[in-house]
């Protein structure tokens, strides 16, 4: 563990890789259960898989830590760590980027002058994205793209150049193919391909449904996936998650995220204050867990 700050570089041990790929996938099994109602047994085994993975990924580091934002940078092998469950990380201002350079990138992108908001709903979802009206009301003149106007090609003109988009939409993933991954959309599937089309992925991106954050380890540490697709495309940042959610539960997440976002507050930030807002009830913490910020913005 190279643990970066203060101008200094630091080196701890911590636990078996194998030994960390095996609880973070029990703990994605548990996150998956946690998702439906009359989980709540399992919430405890959950958190103690958390503090377990903690040990072995963190180990020596947690103590210094330090109080500011904390930048995850994790290998290949562990892209699929809800980091936000590890109890020395839950309360904190959290991203995670699937390099330096990456991160450095999205430090340095300038958000676009117009700053257009751009919010998207899908179909098929159980709560009809339910956050997209809502959402509509708070940015006033924000374009909202659903029915027939939520159809690839008008979706891609829309989000090129943005300067927020959310998109309320079915992710599928490709793990035989990651850059085939897709969300759908009214006419089908918006593909990670179809955004190298745009002169300009939008500055911040909210994907409010399951799996959109799933990456597929290419090579000795390279990731493939519509996270990674998007960084190098003018995105600074991206909300999504890594595991199955409840429709339902994201609603007041999102709700939480983008009231910090209008306040000025960073992705990362806004998703961190919205965990707090969360009902304690399983179904809740589950779904926020399994969200993570990536990237700068």
């Amino acid at each position: 563990v190279l643990l970066c700050g203060r101008g200094r570089v630091r080196r701890f041990v911590g636990g078996p890789l194998a030994d960390a790929v095996a609880e973070a996938e029990y703990v994605q099994a548990g996150l998956r259960r946690l998702a439906h109602p009359g989980a709540e047994a399992r919430l405890p085994l959950v958190e103690a898989a958390g503090a377990r993975l903690q040990e072995l990924l963190l180990a020596g580091a947690v103590p210094h830590l330090g109080a500011g934002p904390v930048v995850i940078v994790p290998p290949g092998a562990l892209h699929r760590v809800p980091w936000a469950l590890l109890p020395a990380l839950r309360d904190r201002v959290l991203s995670v980027s699937p390099s330096a350079g990456s991160w450095l990138r999205a430090r340095e992108t300038e958000p676009p002058r117009d700053g257009r908001t751009v919010l998207v709903r899908g179909p098929g979802l159980a709560t009809g994205g339910a956050e997209v009206p809502e959402l509509a009301d708070r940015y006033g003149t924000a374009t909202v793209l659903e029915g027939d106007d939520a159809q690839v090609p008008r979706v891609l003109s829309e989000l090129d150049g943005a300067g927020l988009a959310h998109l309320a939409a079915h992710g599928t993933f490709r793990a035989d193919s990651p850059l085939f991954s897709a969300l759908r959309m009214s006419d089908g599937p918006l593909i990670v391909h179809d955004f190298e089309r745009l002169a300009r992925s939008p500055y911040r991106i909210i994907l409010s449904s399951c799996d959109t954050a799933r990456l597929a380890s290419v090579g000795a540490d390279e990731l493939l996936g519509l996270v990674t697709a998007l960084l190098p495309l003018g995105t600074a940042g991206v909300v999504a998650s890594s595991a199955p959610v409840n429709d339902a539960a994201v609603i007041p997440l999102m709700l939480a995220l983008h009231k910090g976002l209008t306040a000025g507050l960073s992705l990362a930030e806004s998703l961190r204050d919205a965990r707090t807002t969360l009902p304690p009830d399983t179904v809740h913490q589950a779904t926020g867990w399994a969200f993570a910020a990536f990237g700068a913005a």
